[in-house]
């Protein structure tokens, strides 16, 4: 006897292949669909120009009234402990003033806020996870009446964050640039008015898009070897209010 399959649920399934895939992307230069590359060399040969790291997002259902995202970065590095060229902003690093966050509107991926967020990173915790690794916290965000609503399949820039190649060579030089170095995007927790719809991003866009590499190598699997650890986000976000 021939069986046949439900209409309902030959369309889900329908709906289930057109649906897109909701998670991060993590590129050097650009976001994903503006060419943006998964490793980045440096010949540490110099102490002038930045290093450009963009975050991005995708949604695979509309979101309405979102007013921040809460963006986590974990990087790791092939040695035993983070270079001093890794140690950033915190007082008495080595590369203090080395990185910062701004807001970015690529060609294939807008800025979701339209420049009218602030550009927030919260934190930069070394040893989180280990005595070679780093997590970054950044936080963007917008007041209640300027919340915007996002559409699904759509890649939006979360964040645009520039390392310098300040301290890299001369008197005062900070050792490690020339150190494999893995950064993951853990996760993006987009935040709606009131926390009512919140969505938390953790998985990859596709396979491999969520991290980057530094220096090259076969260092990458330092990313996922590195457990999760759950962030606390309601102080620091009534601070950029």
């Amino acid at each position: 006897m021939r069986k046949t399959i439900p209409l309902a649920l030959l369309l889900l399934a329908s709906m289930s292949e057109l649906a897109p895939a909701a998670g991060t992307n993590l590129r050097w230069s650009a976001c994903v669909l503006d060419g943006g590359v998964p490793n980045r060399s440096f010949a540490c040969n110099t102490n002038v120009g930045s290093n450009i790291l963009i975050g991005s997002f995708v949604l695979d259902t509309g979101l309405e009234q979102v007013d921040a995202d809460e963006l986590v970065l974990d990087l790791v590095s092939a040695t035993p402990t983070l270079p001093q060229w890794w140690q950033l902003k915190n007082v008495g690093s080595c590369r203090q003033t080395a990185i910062s966050i701004a807001a970015q509107d690529g060609p294939s991926c807008p800025d979701p806020f339209a420049f009218q967020a602030s550009m927030n990173i919260a934190s930069y915790v070394v040893g989180t996870l280990g005595p070679n690794t780093a997590r970054l916290l950044s936080l963007n965000a917008v007041p209640s009446d300027l919340a915007v609503d996002l559409i699904a399949g759509e890649e939006y820039t979360a964040a645009r964050w520039s390392i310098n190649n300040s301290k890299t060579v001369g008197t005062g030089a900070c050792s490690g640039c020339v150190v494999p170095v893995c950064i993951l995007f853990r996760s993006a927790n987009i935040t709606t008015v009131g926390n009512l719809n919140d969505t938390k991003l953790t998985k990859a866009v596709d396979a491999g898009s969520n991290f980057v590499s530094w220096q090259g190598g076969d260092y990458l699997y330092l990313c996922y070897g590195t457990p999760t650890k759950n962030s606390t986000w309601s102080a620091v976000k009534s601070l950029y209010r």
